[in-house]
């Protein structure tokens, strides 16, 4: 979606980087009470601990510094924003529901936990923490792609299908919200009907994307998307960045079709190309942990 690639990584991780460095700012100037200023002071220390690549060292500081200021929810959200980035989403959930109880009103707290609860695939509860950020913050609601997304996991698909437009009037060359589109609008309506409803995009120049858009427009092959992947000369990141792309939305379109074989097969030819920190490869592991759970023995 809208975010951007460098050199085969996107740069969603260095955004969430960004993300930490403004927390750090956001205490007021000046003097500060005895117990904020050292909060702060343990936020910063955790800070550093962590960009020196001491991750555990870094959580047991915030860890420290929350037992002491258990209503600071600047703590609580950095604590959350680091166990999210190493991959401990159930335990991001419970700092930011902390959070949230502090400061109930935060777009961007519900915003986090939103993003925490759909990689655990609590896809309902995450779209409703999605709708509760639109009602937070409506200015920037056109931007709020995540929420489309789990709305299609959630089957929600109208809905969905909507915020596509949405963000659509922000983000006009993107493929990947056409295709999201066409996928809400093929499980409402069928998939002729979004064919033909299908977004046209023109300035859309990542590789494969051009085709993948061709795919679903009935212009394209499955074999012309992983052909365009795979062709000219590209570093081994770019690579792979664009054969995960490939293969996601490949198994996406099967779906839409009706093939589970087909769809089953891309999705997990995805999953070993998928970036470690990057939302479109959150999506790709959640889809494969909803195909194990659909054939578990629980789930029959």
């Amino acid at each position: 979606m809208d975010a951007f690639w460098l050199g085969g990584q996107s740069m969603r991780a260095n955004l969430r980087w960004v993300c930490l460095m403004l927390l750090a700012c956001v205490w007021s100037a000046g003097a500060l009470p005895a117990a904020e200023s050292e909060a702060k002071d343990d936020f910063g220390r955790a800070m550093a601990a962590w960009r020196d690549g001491k991750h555990t060292n870094a959580i047991a500081i915030l860890t420290k510094a929350i037992s002491t200021s258990p209503k600071e929810s600047r703590l609580l959200n950095l604590r959350a924003q680091m166990r999210s980035m190493m991959r401990d989403h159930e335990a991001a959930v419970a700092d930011l529901d902390a959070a949230i109880k502090l400061e109930p009103d935060s777009g961007f707290l519900v915003r986090e936990r939103a993003n925490a609860l759909f990689k655990l695939g609590r896809f309902a509860a995450a779209a409703a923490d999605f709708d509760r950020v639109n009602e937070l913050l409506p200015k920037s609601a056109p931007h709020n792609w995540q929420r489309g997304i789990a709305l299609y996991y959630a089957g929600k698909f109208a809905e969905g299908r909507k915020q596509f437009e949405l963000h659509q009037t922000v983000n006009p060359d993107d493929v990947e919200n056409a295709v999201w589109h066409f996928l809400c609008t093929a499980r409402e309506q069928g998939v002729e009907a979004a064919r033909k409803q299908l977004i046209p995009i023109r300035g859309d120049t990542r590789i494969p994307m051009k085709e993948i858009h061709d795919l679903f427009a009935s212009k394209a092959t499955p074999e012309d998307v992983l052909a365009a992947a795979a062709a000219g000369e590209a570093a081994p990141a770019d690579r792979r960045n664009r054969t995960f792309y490939a293969h996601l939305y490949l198994g996406l379109y099967f779906e839409a079709l009706g093939d589970a074989a087909r769809m089953r097969e891309h999705i997990l030819a995805s999953l070993p190309l998928a970036a470690r920190d990057d939302y479109m490869g959150d999506v790709a592991r959640v889809h494969a942990q909803r195909l194990t759970a659909e054939l578990s023995p629980k789930s029959k």
